[in-house]
């Protein structure tokens, strides 16, 4: 584990009092100062995930989950293209993490016990959890009760990863309580919270959603079944989950972009960030029609997507004969207009614009956790409403621009009532079709896939290792085959199943250090 300092003070210090410009420039270490109020760290850490959200979407979760592909022109994928993955490959996964999690941990450190800083403290337990859950997702055991001790613990065990999830369970409800609590709090605005601008009672929703979530991963480990039925009997409905997309913004724009856009839009000078990668034919397929139509989404996802003459370029990943080119100076997933570094329009979809919000958690994923929970009898209610909604939810999130308003050339419920007309037999689309709950499971688990679609593609990725779904056939074709072409991997489906522990972590933690197998060990809630 890295020493991580608490740098930034001064750069914040000019963002509160004049603009969010420095908000944005979250590696930059000025004056390294040892100290920084809560109130300044916060945001900067909040911010921090957002980024480190862009990559679980997109280097993480889009190659393994079977949403990227290689375009053709380019060599030396390597690794990317066999599944032999080494154990630097993904060690920005946690090393982001991990100095995002020391941001929280100061914040943490610094408001306990005091009352007025209880929202601080809150929102910071919140967080913590949400970074938690994702790195067990991708390595399972985890440095958690023994890390951010700095030099106090320079070798942290690791702990199980359902036994962090247990856990994780306690902190949000402790989260929660701080806010019921709280009884002269400080309130924090867009400054101090840039994904819910001080909105408590968002932040509470939230955290039930990821409450919502581990539950569900845990809910199909037998071992688990106790905790996992006491919990969900004392989860607060009435509290409710979130209902629109959780979104971070401090103040994105053209030279201060959104991380998203940064990594496969345009660079500040106009530049193309990434000719290299291009959409699965797996992925492209739920839209096009060679498994289902969506002619709504597709249009704003995937350039080109009505073009006969020049369509949008897919591949299957690992194919390298006469694989397709991105179209010139485009993005695949940007469907706007571009033609210079000062002609770049704001559009709909996946890559809106570089001043568009970073999603941490769609509205859409929300709804599709709780169709899952009341299929299974975790949660009362109709599963088909949740399910319904959720399809609602992603057509309005990808309907939207970069202001985070649905486009008024758009109208997503006529939208969504021929999407399930485009699909009349499909069990996929119109769930009154499902006659059994497992065709109901993954016809929740397919469309959550869909939604999260180059947004938290790492999300599609978790759910298809615990369920299994989308189906794929690895002796398939590419709009069949999740996996590459390429894949050494010895799993029925020709997929890894999580990634290996970082090199920094072999030098510096040697002691706790785990050695895995890509294709063998697997999370913990995973049964496949």
């Amino acid at each position: 584990m890295k020493k991580y300092n608490l740098y930034w003070l001064l750069t914040f210090v000019i963002l509160v009092t004049t603009s969010c410009d420095k908000y944005l420039d979250i590696n930059q270490n000025p004056n390294d100062p040892t100290e920084a109020s809560a109130q300044l760290v916060l945001p900067q850490a909040i911010v921090g995930t957002a980024a480190t959200t862009s990559s679980f979407n997109f280097s993480y979760g889009a190659h393994f989950g079977g949403y990227v592909a290689n375009a053709g022109g380019f060599s030396g994928f390597g690794n990317l293209l066999n599944y032999n993955i080494v154990p630097g490959d993904y060690n920005f996964l946690w090393t982001s993490s991990y100095d995002n999690l020391q941001d929280y941990k100061y914040v943490l450190n610094q408001t306990q016990g005091i009352d007025e800083q209880s929202y601080l403290n809150a929102v910071a337990r919140i967080m913590t959890a949400f970074n938690y859950q994702r790195l067990v997702d991708a390595f399972n055991n985890v440095p958690y009760t023994e890390a951010l001790q700095g030099n106090g613990n320079l070798a942290p065990k690791y702990d199980e990863g359902s036994v962090i999830y247990q856990d994780l369970i306690n902190q949000l409800d402790q989260a929660i309580a701080t806010i019921d609590n709280a009884k002269s709090p400080v309130a924090l605005n867009s400054s101090a919270d840039p994904m819910f601008g001080g909105d408590m009672a968002q932040w509470k929703r939230f955290a039930n959603t990821i409450k919502l979530r581990i539950l569900i991963r845990m809910s199909g480990v037998s071992s688990l079944s106790s905790f996992v039925t006491t919990k969900f009997a004392a989860l607060d409905q009435t509290l409710g989950f979130i209902t629109g997309d959780a979104i971070v913004n401090p103040g994105y724009e053209k030279n201060k972009p959104n991380p998203s856009w940064n990594t496969f839009g345009y660079t500040t000078t106009g530049t193309l960030s990434n000719s290299s990668r291009i959409p699965t034919q797996f992925a492209f397929g739920f839209y096009k029609g060679q498994k289902l139509t969506d002619n709504g989404r597709g249009s704003v996802i995937y350039k080109n997507f009505t073009s006969a003459s020049a369509p949008t370029p897919v591949n299957q990943l690992g194919n390298e004969t006469n694989a397709p080119t991105i179209i010139t100076n485009y993005s695949t997933w940007y469907t706007g207009t571009f033609s210079s570094a000062t002609s770049i329009s704001n559009s709909l979809g996946v890559l809106k614009g570089p001043g568009q919000g970073q999603p941490i958690m769609l509205a859409a994923e929300s709804r599709f956790l709780q169709a899952e929970a009341r299929l299974k009898g975790f949660l009362s209610g109709d599963p088909a409403a949740s399910f319904n909604q959720g399809i609602t939810d992603s057509f309005t999130y990808l309907y939207k621009d970069v202001t985070n308003t649905v486009s008024a050339s758009k109208n997503v419920a006529t939208d969504v009532a021929t999407y399930k007309k485009d699909n009349p037999e499909s069990y996929l689309v119109n769930f009154e079709l499902a006659t059994t709950n497992e065709q109901k499971l993954e016809a929740i688990i397919t469309q959550k896939y869909i939604a999260v679609n180059m947004i938290n593609s790492d999300e599609g990725w978790n759910e298809y290792r615990r369920t299994g779904y989308p189906r794929t056939n690895p002796s398939g074709n590419g709009y069949t085959n999740i996996a590459s072409n390429k894949s050494n991997s010895t799993r029925p489906d020709k997929l890894p199943t999580r990634v290996l522990y970082p090199s920094s972590e072999q030098s510096y933690n040697a002691g706790n250090y785990i050695t895995v197998n890509q294709f063998s060990d697997r999370i913990f809630w995973d049964p496949n």
